[in-house]
């Protein structure tokens, strides 16, 4: 008799979703991501400009965090160019783009990557149709498109609203795996920029509704400026309930201790540590504080042309934590 693993759905996209993939595609469960494709800014936001294709890039690092095969296969589809006409570009936004040109859908070019980078699991695109986020400030000032929101944004007031332009259509594939995921765990992630761009897409809010998965929220290390700037653990999880459409069961908090210097280095960028206020708020999910950090300082690559995150969720410690909990929930 086949062995039926339960279905474990991770929402998100860039650096959190990458961690959180690469850790639990080494145990014996059914995984898959549901990335977003709103992405306008870097080397995917040219791309998607000049060449009129889908945002590549966080399909790519869910593809690459699932891939088995080769190291070099990983390193090539992360490799970013140093200089020259393609510097800043990354070689695996390019090969998913040419990719798009010769298919016949999109069902077929991540076919072929998962093919070529042996993926362990499936990357489900959240829409097929091009759409920009957009964000409208208490202040009242609206910034189009994810990049603007998400890099150098000095918009100091909380974000009112946030919606795409124009309204898009869900992947079937997206609504069919939430509607029969056992857990669904939403990644950590720019709340504005990679979490929320997926709730934002026609009917994925209300399967989630209706689903009777168990939902984990990775609660972020820092605060983003532009995006939560202030915010606290509590505002974290109002903003994402609102658009989530319920509360989430469980929220992993981190409590390990993050070295000054890199405090110091958010702090230059406006950001600060997200402070966890939810056990005297009376949230009545399940909390859980747990040493989850990677205090390594994230190396920044001389063909970055984006401000990056220096910090990191754990691969090892959040994955142990999360196995954990799938096995308590499915």
């Amino acid at each position: 008799m086949e062995q039926s693993f339960k279905k474990i759905t991770v929402l998100g996209g860039g650096t959190g979703t990458f961690v959180v993939l690469s850790g639990l595609k080494k145990y014996p469960i059914d995984l898959a991501a549901i990335v977003t494709m709103m992405d306008s800014g870097g080397s995917t936001g040219r791309l998607r400009d000049q060449l009129e294709v889908l945002p590549p890039g966080d399909l790519r690092q869910c593809l690459v965090a699932l891939s088995e095969a080769p190291a070099l296969w990983r390193k090539l589809f992360l490799y970013r160019f140093e200089n020259g006409d393609l510097q800043g570009h990354n070689f695996g936004n390019i090969f998913l783009s040419a990719l798009e040109k010769v298919s016949d859908n999109y069902d077929e070019v991540i076919e072929m990557a998962s093919y070529v980078l042996k993926t362990k699991g499936q990357v489900f695109p959240v829409t097929y149709n091009k759409t920009n986020l957009c964000a409208e400030y208490e202040s009242g000032a609206v910034i189009k498109g994810e990049g603007n929101i998400d890099e150098d944004n000095k918009e100091k007031s909380r974000i009112k609203r946030a919606f795409l332009e124009p309204d898009v259509e869900p992947c079937e594939q997206s609504v069919k795996r939430l509607q029969e995921s056992d857990v669904i765990i939403i990644s950590p992630g720019d709340l504005y920029t990679s979490i929320i761009p997926i709730l934002l897409v026609k009917g994925i809010k209300e399967t989630i509704q209706q689903s009777k998965a168990k939902i984990i929220y990775i609660l972020n290390l820092m605060t983003k400026s532009g995006q939560t700037t202030g915010y606290t653990a509590l505002d974290h999880i109002y903003d994402l309930t609102y658009y989530l459409g319920k509360t989430p069961d469980t929220v992993i908090v981190n409590n390990g201790e993050i070295p000054q210097n890199i405090l110091q280095w958010y702090q230059s960028h406006n950001e600060r540590l997200v402070k966890n206020d939810l056990f005297k708020s009376g949230f009545k999910g399940n909390i859980i504080e747990e040493d989850v950090v990677d205090s390594s300082k994230y190396i920044e690559s001389k063909a970055d042309v984006l401000t990056r995150s220096i910090l990191r969720h754990s691969i090892e410690k959040l994955t142990l934590k999360l196995f954990d909990l799938i096995q308590k929930y499915a």
